[in-house]
């Protein structure tokens, strides 16, 4: 017991020799000092790497303290004591005019519309500005992008194109990296191999400040530095009041702060999110086979992490910093709860697992930065407008897939819908919370994804085998590589189809019927119940948009304004929502 007290003391301490064959302490009597804990090798690694200043959205900050801050609030979210902490009312409303109340004169700006935050805002800002709208960004850092890319399909990028926010020129300015082919692997199983899916690594850093020069010519105006104190709707505005004593009035206040947007946390009353992904990562230098990417690889069981069972997975891209620069992430589905893992315990991870995955040894590469997110869910998603004149995009919305982490491919898929929504909105003053929330309305593909990751959570002492979601993800793979690209490729950008889904589940259930007893045992007969609901919705919205849209469109414009402006909606939700928006 003495010498293993001494391990844990510092300045000259004498572990144990041997001496003819027995244990002996030097009689030297030392004054020790308690020892401070050791530096985790996460810390060790991310103090020993230069990083820049942070920006905003997901993924902007890369250092050890900004991961502490971030391991803090997903603690505080996991916590199973009920401290009631009143939440922020950082909105309220005022039933008068704005012109007829104080503040009014203290405007020092008036616009169509103000986004609220700026990485990812900056593309509804634009795309706005691009239809006629006199529009402002508020963002309380410098609007840039991270260094870390975003990983997207040239398909995807397009929709910018579209929306009149880049040329196709643009495109190729801000792609840092390009790769062929793109691996689904499943550990012990097997792989599919794909072309075309998430194959480019653009620079958010370089893509933002070609959408930002955009805006400002488009006549935008941006307040940087700038941060939310308060938002007032009165019947004729919006007024915005910044922290830092500005007042700003619009027709609309456009919420992009993200998922822990503080309008956000008060319409949901702080509520604990229904799902969390967790993600990790880094971007290193050393990778000699580096011309692939990964888009999906699963852990052959599920692992202990911390004190919990969590079933982990992979995606890796090479990085446009360099030809041996790689970048892997390795995430996990998990409830928020007691004892869930925190982030550097998943970093601890990740550390001695990545070389492995990766056919490499730490010691060999060079840590250009560390990765980490969380991306909070939830089932009643995407979020109804709960007040007037203000509505939700991207994260703060919950437009994005449960099982995807970050915003920026749903974000292009629906921009077009959005901004030409919003546009008639603000001109045909249609700014109250019913009108709004058909912008964010439900969509039945969304929420049928829910059961995929509920599928593919790692459930706490469980029954069933611990490799069996890998055997699940890999049988699905395989049944759909055998229907084709209609199937696979809509499934692999987050898009859920009725037809594909359906065939899909009747080939599983064909080729593999084993493994149905374990997939109730996995998800839940309540879950399954709630899904159905879903995937019969899917079937009712894919009628809807195939035969009774074309009826309904042809009749739109003897429709008076509002009505027309809600018609257009529903069409929109009805295609939207049943992934018919989706074209190879």
């Amino acid at each position: 017991m003495v010498f293993l007290q001494l391990r844990h003391f510092n300045g000259v301490s004498h572990f144990p020799s041997q001496v003819h064959g027995k244990r002996k302490v030097s009689q030297r009597c030392i004054c020790l000092q308690p020892q401070a804990a050791v530096p985790s090798r996460t810390r060790r690694i991310m103090e020993s790497i230069s990083v820049s200043g942070e920006v905003g959205g997901a993924g902007g900050a890369y250092s050890y303290d900004a991961l502490k801050r971030l391991d803090q609030i997903w603690s505080n979210i996991c916590s199973t004591q009920t401290v009631q902490q009143e939440i922020q009312q950082v909105v309220s409303s005022n039933a008068g005019l704005f012109s007829q109340s104080d503040l009014s004169d203290k405007a020092v700006g008036t616009f169509d519309v103000i986004v609220c935050g700026g990485t990812l805002g900056i593309f509804i800002a634009t795309a706005l500005s691009f239809k006629g709208l006199r529009v402002a960004i508020v963002e309380r850092n410098t609007l840039k992008g991270r260094e870390q890319e975003w990983n997207i399909s040239r398909k995807e990028l397009l929709e910018l194109v579209e929306s009149g926010i880049l040329v196709e020129d643009d495109i190729d300015e801000a792609t840092a990296a390009k790769f062929n082919p793109n691996r689904c692997g499943f550990e012990g199983k097997g792989e599919i191999w794909v072309g075309d899916i998430l194959n480019l690594g653009v620079s958010p850093e370089k893509l933002i400040e070609i959408v930002k020069k955009r805006f400002i010519s488009l006549g935008g105006v941006i307040f940087e530095g700038y941060s939310v104190s308060s938002i007032c709707t009165y019947e004729n505005a919006a007024v915005l009041q910044l922290a830092e004593g500005k007042i700003l009035s619009s027709h609309l206040i456009i919420d992009a702060m993200g998922n822990f947007s503080p309008v956000v946390k008060q319409i949901r009353s702080g509520r604990k999110p229904d799902g969390v992904c967790l993600v990790v990562g880094s971007c290193a230098r050393g990778f000699k086979d580096n011309s692939t990417s990964d888009v999906i690889y699963s852990s052959s069981s599920v692992k202990k992490v911390g004190d919990s069972e969590v079933q982990l997975f992979w995606e890796a891209f090479p990085a446009g910093s360099g030809p041996l620069d790689r970048t892997t992430y390795m995430f996990t589905y998990i409830d928020p709860q007691a004892g869930s893992p925190k982030l550097e315990e998943l970093l601890e991870r990740y550390w001695d697992l990545m070389p492995e995955y990766q056919g490499v040894t730490l010691d060999n590469l060079e840590i250009q930065r560390v990765i980490y997110g969380i991306f909070p869910t939830y089932r009643d998603s995407p979020l109804p407008a709960a007040f007037n004149r203000i509505l939700q995009f991207g994260d703060a919305s919950g437009i994005q897939s449960p099982v995807s982490f970050g915003g920026f491919g749903s974000l292009t898929r629906h921009l077009g819908r959005l901004s030409t929504g919003v546009y008639e909105a603000v001109r045909g003053d249609f700014v109250d919370s019913y009108s709004l929330s058909l912008l964010n309305p439900y969509m039945p593909n969304l929420s049928a994804s829910w059961l995929f990751q509920r599928a593919m959570s790692a459930k706490q002492q469980s029954d069933v085998s611990p490799d069996f979601i890998n055997e699940l993800l890999y049988v699905n793979f395989q049944c759909m590589q055998k229907l084709g690209d209609p199937v696979l490729r809509p499934f692999l950008q987050d898009v859920i189809k009725f037809g594909p889904l359906a065939k899909t589940l009747g080939l599983v259930m064909l080729n593999k019927p084993q493994i149905i007893p374990s997939i109730f045992k996995q998800v839940g007969i309540p879950v399954l119940v709630d899904w159905s609901g879903h995937f019969f919705m899917l079937g009712y919205y894919t009628l809807l948009s195939t035969f009774a849209d074309p009826v309904i469109r042809s009749l739109l414009n003897a429709f008076p304004p509002r009505m027309k402006y809600e018609w257009n909606r529903y069409l929109e939700a009805w295609k939207y929502g049943s992934g018919l928006d989706y074209k190879l």
